[in-house]
């Protein structure tokens, strides 16, 4: 019988046939970019879509290609939120397990984006609203344009502030006090307040957005992505820990991340002043 390794369980995702989307990959399949594809109504999110975007950023990890995902909107916009006609008007009719259903589902894929290993890339123009707002915040980075206009909406429709785990990311991002301005009043942030308070790493003009989040998301792919990923996971697990369990935890992801052939091979190419070459190994 062949020898299996848990290699053996991951499949690739280059040819992933989205529904709800669209799904392209780089050539060598690391890089995959999501794009919501609904420009005249200026991207918004459907109960479908959701649930297709919660599914595939689960399944991610177990993709044996995909390392940095990418997701951006059609036609010079994110995303506007949910749909007013597709989602906000049959909820004014659903029962309250229904609701809650609906409101978990939305939670499923902000924690499906936290879970996946790979770092995600928001690339923001235009409007950035409500969910998709909260898909932007998700990312692990955002790259914005001088036109994007980033709103958490809830408050706006009568709804709490509290949506999608908005009142505990949001915080961490920019601050408590910039997220009490912004979840409360529901105005609208400019891309110069994104950038300056922190929510946006960098402003690119609209042409260039695209292509400056699939070179970053190409360069973390081609980096330590094991390490990438154990970065990731010590972010998320590290906001309910005290100072004794977090000096504890990265002893552990340290010690882990060096007994990858990363590491030797890190060392190897720095004593032969040359480029290292990373294998997530």
């Amino acid at each position: 019988m062949a020898e299996l390794s848990m290699q053996d369980h991951k499949r690739p995702f280059k040819d992933y046939a989205a529904r709800n989307f669209r799904w392209e990959c780089s050539d060598d399949g690391r890089v995959a970019t999501i794009t919501l594809n609904r420009p005249e109504k200026k991207n918004p999110l459907t109960f479908d879509s959701y649930a297709e975007l919660r599914d595939l950023f689960r399944d991610l990890a177990y993709a044996n290609d995909v390392r940095a995902v990418v997701i951006q909107g059609a036609g010079g916009n994110f995303c506007s939120g949910g749909d007013v006609f597709e989602i906000i008007e049959p909820l004014t009719k659903m029962s309250m397990p229904e609701l809650l259903a609906f409101t978990r589902m939305t939670g499923d894929l902000v924690k499906a984006m936290r879970r996946a290993p790979q770092p995600i890339i928001a690339a923001i123009d235009g409007i950035c609203a409500g969910a998709g707002a909260m898909v932007a915040l998700a990312s692990d980075f955002r790259l914005g344009t001088a036109e994007a206009k980033t709103a958490y909406l809830f408050t706006r429709v009568g709804l709490a502030g509290a949506d999608m785990g908005a009142c505990g990311l949001l915080p961490r991002v920019v601050g408590q006090g910039k997220a009490t301005d912004l979840l409360m009043t529901g105005r609208a942030m400019g891309a110069d307040e994104a950038l300056a308070c922190g929510f946006f790493s960098a402003v690119h003009a609209p042409a260039e957005l695209l292509g400056k989040a699939q070179a970053l998301a190409q360069t973390l792919a081609d980096g330590p992505w094991f390490a990438h990923t154990m970065t990731k996971t010590m972010l998320n697990q590290e906001w309910a820990m005290g100072i004794e369990e977090m000096i504890e935890s990265e002893a552990q992801a340290q010690a882990i991340c060096m007994v990858t052939g990363d590491f030797t091979r890190a060392f190897e190419a720095f004593a032969a002043k040359q480029k290292p070459k990373f294998e997530g190994c």
